[in-house]
């Protein structure tokens, strides 16, 4: 089935650069911090200040204000660092509102929720999120919809991430509901990115039989 070429296929040819690798997706060393320094910082603050809150989220929002100050410095996208400020400054205010520190991850734990609910849904619908994403950036627009042994795969695909997302609400709503802020924070770290890259290659090895594209810039072949 023809289809037009997107980045995937200009990169292999050399056309234009090469689209950004795992760790360019996470926002390089810069997105792990974001992902996961305020939210150390608050606990470790919150816990040395006599379970203040108001000052963990001070700290952790501060932290996020200098992390995307230093992308900016090196002239370097502000997407990441923009949704983590606004993530993190949203948990402070909601957990300085309630006084409860758990909830300064509360914000973590709805975005899972709605993530798997959305994933979900479009499978049960038959328009796989992971096709629909895929395809933008591959430029085929909704030629895969039309190709059985594609539209298979992007929902195999789509399932992972349902499943991430669910066991990442799995581990963490019981440590919020039972306002266990120190396992939650140890949570929240390592299912996030770690379990993000899982994800990430889960879905190439799923993906890269059906796109051909994929070996053709990695030289790997499916074994």
């Amino acid at each position: 089935m023809e289809r037009e070429p997107g980045w995937i296929t200009r990169a292999t040819s050399g056309d234009e650069a090469a689209p950004p690798s795992l760790l360019a997706t996470v926002g390089g060393w810069l997105g792990i911090a974001e992902a996961t320094l305020p939210f150390i910082a608050f606990t470790i603050v919150w816990t040395a200040t006599g379970r203040n809150v108001v000052t963990g989220g001070i700290v952790a929002v501060a932290i996020s204000a200098v992390l995307a100050a230093a992308r900016l410095v090196r002239r370097q996208t502000t997407q990441f660092a923009l949704s983590g400020v606004i993530g993190v400054a949203f948990g402070a205010f909601v957990a300085s509102r309630t006084g409860k520190a758990e909830d300064f991850f509360l914000p973590g734990i709805l975005i899972n929720a709605a993530s798997a609910t959305a994933y979900l849904v479009s499978i049960v619908v038959r328009r796989p999120l992971i096709g629909l994403l895929v395809s933008t950036v591959t430029g085929e627009g909704r030629a895969w919809y039309r190709d059985p042994a594609r539209r298979g795969a992007y929902t195999k695909a789509s399932w992972i991430w349902v499943g991430l997302f669910s066991f990442r609400l799995s581990i963490q709503l019981p440590l919020y509901l039972s306002g266990l802020v120190g396992p939650l924070a140890v949570a929240r770290v390592v299912t996030g990115i770690p379990l993000f890259a899982l994800g990430v290659w889960l879905s190439y090895l799923l993906l890269r039989n059906v796109l051909p594209e994929l070996d053709a810039r990695t030289g790997t072949t499916v074994p």
